[in-house]
């Protein structure tokens, strides 16, 4: 406590302040013994009223300043007698807290948004990009994200404060950089490094960064798999990396290093999936050798590629053979349904040198099924389609699914006389087979009951209906195949509107009435106009 008159002279001065102030005895001033923060501090002159004196009370300005390196607050009290009590409080260790506080919460702040940003994207490069960016502007003056190699290349990003991140790829052997190797391993944890910008290599250091003063390597960890690394560097004359500063860099690197991971691997399983999916997708159909094919296929979800509907055709081997056609609905929807889909489609693929005779290929097919895990079972329809002359002889064979229909040049459509039994479901096949010859302009439709059962219409719930679907055949008299599939599945998808259905695919085979092909042995896209 020091008492100062209204010449700021001290009067009184206590063991405490005497102590802080060794200079500070009673008729010295102010100014010549105390730090220039209090000497400056403005002196409160007595209120005229005892209530001018409360109030003026309130609003004397506490002054802060620092003596021998400790924080102090000073808060004056003026007395009745013209004198000022100076009450100094050591707020050292207060402010100390307060501004490791502060500190704190602006580092799980960024924390929480790095968080965030990293993980609302599963796009590498993205990640890359976004980590290069927050380190350099809350850790360092420039920052460096290493991916690990590929094709002995790494994918480098480098960002300076204040600038967009840069992508380049750079050929470098890890073990010219100190601690890089390490950490481009990703397991077993390894603590960051300090390197001496001295013995960095030139690509280390972003063009236009200047002089490198101190660089600090941390891993990036992954899910098990290494992430990269993280290189982060501050100028010539910058303070160098606290301890703390370094421990708080690495909390940072693990949340990119999961980001950046998650992003791998999920473009990984992405890449792994869009290879199995092409495999399971309906192929596009075309002109083969004179005969006129065309397919569509809707999966029961929209956002899904694949279902349990399929078909394929595969061309006649040798001149004069027929080609196949087999359309066929799996129990069950989505990508299980899928799996055994392509278990189907192998198998048929395996038993094409038998592809004239339908009853031996699905009994073989049905043993096959049996004899899996999945107790799943299908329905399937097949047709061996061969250029006669001006016409198209078609034998077809349904297990268990809806008989083909056939479209008339005159409008007429006849379903084929030909059923069978389910194919996985009995020890037993069965099926009988039915010849068609179509002439000029006449089509074969071989679909799923996807269609023929999906629901809608006005009130939502009625079934589309082989009725309505023959309705919509027999206007297609005369239509090429592929503008016979638009308008079906055009039908179908206004009579469904937004409402939930099973998978529908569909395929067409046609008799062109005219046709030139320009195909090398038959297999090509052949033209044809009507």
């Amino acid at each position: 406590m020091l008492v100062a008159d209204g010449q700021a002279v001290l009067l009184f001065v206590n063991a405490a302040a005497a102590l802080i102030f060794p200079d500070a005895r009673p008729g010295s001033a102010m100014a010549e013994v105390v730090p220039a923060w209090l000497a400056a501090a403005p002196v409160p002159r007595p209120p005229a009223t005892a209530a001018a004196t409360a109030a003026a009370a309130a609003g004397y300005a506490t002054v802060q300043g620092r003596v021998a390196g400790r924080a102090y607050e000073a808060h004056p009290t003026v007395r009745d007698d013209g004198t000022v009590v100076w009450w100094l409080v050591d707020d050292t260790d207060h402010r100390l807290a307060r501004e490791a506080l502060l500190v704190e919460r602006e580092r799980t702040a960024f924390l929480t948004e790095a968080s965030n940003v990293l993980l609302s994207s599963l796009n590498l490069q993205r990640c890359m990009d976004v980590t290069a960016r927050m380190a350099a502007e809350h850790l360092a003056d420039a920052a460096i994200v290493i991916a690990p190699a590929r094709r002995r290349e790494f994918p480098v990003v480098t960002c300076l404060r204040g600038e967009a991140p840069v992508t380049s790829r750079v050929a470098a052997d890890p073990q010219d950089v100190p601690g890089l190797a390490e950490a481009l391993q990703g397991f077993p944890p390894v603590p960051s490094r300090w390197m001496d910008p001295a013995v960095a290599p030139a690509w280390l250091v972003p063009e236009g960064f200047g002089t490198a003063g101190s660089i600090v390597i941390t891993p990036l960890p992954g899910h098990g798999v290494p992430a990269g690394a993280l290189l982060l560097l501050r100028r010539a004359g910058a303070a160098t990396f606290t301890e703390t500063e370094e421990v708080f860099a690495r909390l940072f690197a693990a949340r990119a290093g999961a980001a950046m991971s998650a992003a791998r691997l999920y473009a990984e399983q992405a890449a792994i999936s869009e290879t199995l999916m092409r495999e399971l997708l309906p192929p596009a159909l075309h002109q083969v050798a004179g005969v006129g094919y065309a397919g569509g296929y809707r999966p029961s979800k929209d956002h899904e590629r694949v279902g349990g509907d399929f078909y394929d055709v595969h061309p006649a081997a040798a001149e004069g053979d027929a080609s196949l056609v087999v359309l066929g609905d799996v129990c069950g929807k989505g990508l299980e349904a899928a799996v055994l889909t392509g278990k189907i489609r192998n198998t048929m693929h395996a038993l094409l040198p038998m592809a004239g005779d339908h009853h031996r290929m699905l009994t073989l097919l049905n043993t096959a099924l049996l004899n899996t895990r999945d107790a799943r079972f299908a329905t399937m329809v097949l047709a061996s389609a061969q250029r006669d002359g001006n016409a198209v002889r078609v034998r077809l064979t349904a297990a268990g699914h809806p008989a083909p229909l056939i479209v008339r040049a005159d409008g007429q459509v006849e379903e084929a006389p030909t059923w069978g039994s389910l194919v996985g479901a009995l020890p037993d096949f069965h099926a009988v087979s039915a010849d068609v010859t179509l002439a000029l302009g006449e089509s074969c439709v071989l679909y799923t009951d996807g269609i023929s059962e999906a629901r809608g219409g006005p009130m939502g719930g009625v079934l589309f209906g082989e009725e309505r679907l023959r309705r919509a055949l027999s206007e297609c008299a005369g239509m090429p195949a592929e503008a016979i599939v638009e308008r079906v599945q055009m039908l179908a998808s206004q009579w469904i509107g937004g409402g939930r259905h099973d998978d529908m695919a569909l395929v067409v085979i046609s008799a062109p009435r005219t046709h030139h092909l320009s195909a090398v042995d038959g297999h090509t896209r052949g033209r044809f106009t009507a």
